[in-house]
């Protein structure tokens, strides 16, 4: 199991806490993971990454054992921390301001 925690305005859409746990059925990869969290909650489909594109959203950052992995291709295999539930995988909403 894979942990996930959800910003707060995610959790609201899904009606979950702060985090769920997902089974991965492939390779556990980043990708991999959205996949299985909309497969899911299937109202968070297109609130964390385009629908038709699969490209993240810009106010939206992905976290895994602390280091911000947003940037990293979909295909990216998690760390062991994560897949032994150590560690979860993190979706933060970004904010901006100035």
């Amino acid at each position: 199991m894979i942990r996930v925690t959800l910003p707060y305005h995610l959790q609201v859409l899904a009606k979950v806490g702060a985090e769920v746990s997902l089974e991965v059925n492939h390779i556990a990869t980043i990708g991999a993971v959205i996949d299985s969290l909309e497969q899911k909650y299937p109202m968070l489909q297109g609130t964390i990454r385009d629908h038709v594109t699969k490209k993240r959203r810009p106010m939206v950052r992905y976290f895994v054992c602390e280091k911000d992995v947003s940037h990293e291709p979909p295909e990216t295999p998690l760390p062991e921390a994560v897949l032994d539930g150590d560690e979860p995988f993190m979706i933060w909403g970004a904010i901006a301001g100035g």
